[in-house]
């Protein structure tokens, strides 16, 4: 009985190692065919999360390609001290390289159970490669997070604002821009590792957000902002403006405000410095406003260039007088004479002859009562409703005032739009200041727009002989540059109490000094605002805003290359001959 059982123990076994291997077969059929997409499913949903994903912010480019604003990795670094095989090596050689106690460190070497802990934030790129030239398992460098940077600091830093803690723009290009510039938002799977870590989601660069190139020139930019410093400092003025734009296309080549800040570190500054006061500041503009006036009367056939009136110096509305400055009366004199002299009663004849309707009509064809359109955030404008209620309530001095600039609030982007109109053949040109668009390299440029035809190409001729005379033999003078022609008109403005944040009806003693010069004058290639807030140690634009336009205007005739209008050698000989 025992030598039988013992010959059948190994069928025994067998049989049940055949059993036990069915049953294992028929359960890995079962998990594996019948309910193998079901668990397979549940296993990639351990492994795999839908992750919300954003695509990278645009660049923004100088004309030229010059970079003014980037969004660049912010490296963080980190421990996993899990994986750290030597903490107090690896504590000692961070606290070295990043200036922090070693024992803050530790405590984060030493805590159980973890994988991710946050040694310092926002590291620079030279010490992202030190720590990754340590080569220490569980030290690592994280470089998935991004930041906005200006790598020009001050350069151009009204005109593109910057990037707020939400990851939204604010002022400028990056506010105006905003939607364009964002990454757009997506749900993607990505895997993760036992340990919960997310490895590399897929290519997410079809959700990049647009680049844009500006019109604005970084050289000139820079030359504009450097005269500009050197400028309020000279002449003693606390703040100031330059405006570059090409008058026949509305491109504005150049934006320089003073005093600016750096886009880098915003937190710390007040409105005034970071909004843009060429687009978002009111201010009154002055004689730079009486070509506008004489162009209206020109465009109406009422006066010609050559026309004349007779100017005793003031002219009396009712207990006030409106007089020229020094109340200096220049007897008969031309319609060019005015503009060469700049005679405030010459222009308050001419807008007498117009007809305040009319000459209201003009202003808002000019675009004065409405914004200029340009791709900035929060432009200002305003609608002088002190003129129109004037106009309605017969107030005569009013409009006196308002034909050489006093009285009329516009923004230096205003004046400067509708002064193009004199230099360019007629046309009211929407001023803009993004170039191209770029979107997954598609490129699609912007084109200039016409707003609409004010004034006549015969009057926009006569306009800039008339403004030439005011370099040549007026109070532009200084603005000359030997061969070249050169239009423009100086401008010397009182400031009301009401700007300088006084509640007080009237002017103070204050100054805005301007000075708009164009060339070369019978073919402008660019056009030139000048602005400086109450310079202290000059009285007129004539030896303050108009040399610094000289300059900046040499500076461009050299940069671009423009070829002069004349030989200056023949032109001279001529005359001696003469």
């Amino acid at each position: 009985m025992n030598a039988k059982s013992h010959k059948l123990r190994p069928g025994l076994i067998l049989i049940l190692i055949f059993f036990l291997g069915g049953v294992v077969l028929s359960r890995l059929f079962y998990l594996q065919i019948n309910e193998g997409a079901k668990y397979k499913a549940f296993a990639m949903g351990q492994q795999n999360n839908v992750l919300d994903v954003e695509g990278r912010r645009g660049d923004v480019y100088f004309s030229n390609g010059e970079s003014l604003a980037l969004t660049e990795r912010d490296p963080l670094v980190f421990v996993s001290p899990e994986e750290v095989e030597d903490k107090e090596k690896a504590a000692e050689k961070l606290s070295e390289i990043l200036s922090i106690d070693k024992t803050e460190i530790m405590e984060k070497m030493n805590k159980q159970g973890s994988y991710y802990q946050v040694i310092q934030r926002s590291v620079s790129k030279e010490i992202a490669e030190r720590i990754k030239t340590l080569n220490m398992k569980g030290v690592a460098i994280d470089e998935k997070k991004e930041k906005r940077y200006y790598p020009n600091n001050q350069t151009a830093s009204q005109v593109i604002g910057f990037l707020n803690e939400d990851k939204k723009g604010q002022y400028g290009i990056e506010e105006f821009y905003n939607d364009k510039l964002s990454g757009k938002k997506a749900a993607t799977t990505v895997d993760r590792n036992p340990w919960g870590f997310v490895f590399k989601p897929e290519d997410t660069s079809s959700l990049n957000g647009n680049s844009l190139t500006l019109t604005i020139d970084y050289n000139i930019q820079f030359m504009a902002e450097k005269y500009l410093a050197e400028g309020i400092e000279k002449y003693g003025a606390v703040g100031g403006n330059i405006i570059v734009m090409n008058p026949n296309t509305g491109e504005i080549i150049a934006m320089a405000q003073n005093p600016s800040f750096d886009p880098n570190n915003y937190k710390k500054e007040k409105f005034e410095v970071i909004s843009n006061s060429s687009t978002q500041k009111i201010f009154e503009p002055g004689s730079i406003f009486k070509p506008i006036t004489m162009s209206i009367g020109v465009n109406e056939k009422l006066v010609t260039p050559e026309d004349t009136f007779e100017d005793s110096g003031c002219v009396p509305y009712g207990k006030y007088n409106v007089c020229n400055y020094a109340e200096k009366a220049w007897g008969t004199v031309t319609m060019t004479e005015v503009l060469r002299r700049s005679i405030n009663t010459g222009v308050m004849y001419v807008e007498k002859k117009i007809g305040h309707k009319k000459f209201l009509d003009y202003l808002e064809e000019f675009g004065f009562f409405d914004k200029t359109g340009i791709d900035l955030a929060n432009e200002s404008f305003s609608e002088n409703k002190t003129l129109k209620k004037a106009y309605n309530d017969k107030v005569e001095i009013a409009f006196a005032n308002a034909s050489f600039g006093q009285g009329i609030g516009i923004t230096p982007l205003h004046i400067i739009t509708a002064f193009s109109c004199l230099t360019n053949g007629g046309n009211l040109m929407r001023p803009y200041i993004v170039r191209e668009i770029t979107d997954n390299n598609t490129k699609k440029e912007v084109q200039p727009q016409i707003v609409r035809r004010v004034i006549s190409e015969d009057t926009s001729t006569n306009l800039r002989k008339m403004l030439v005379q005011v370099v040549e033999g007026g109070y532009g003078h200084l603005a000359k540059i030997p061969g070249y022609w050169i239009g423009g008109k100086t401008g010397t403005s009182q400031v009301p109490y009401a700007s300088l944040g006084i509640n007080k009806a009237g002017y103070s003693d204050h100054t805005w000094q301007t000075f708009m010069g164009f060339a070369p004058a019978y073919n402008p290639k660019f056009i030139v605002l000048v602005k400086l807030d109450n310079p202290t140690k000059t009285k007129t634009s004539e030896y303050s805003a108009v040399p610094i336009f000289h300059d900046l205007a040499k500076y461009i005739f050299d940069y671009w290359q423009i070829p002069p209008d004349y030989d200056v050698e023949e032109l001279e000989s001529g005359l001696d001959k003469k």
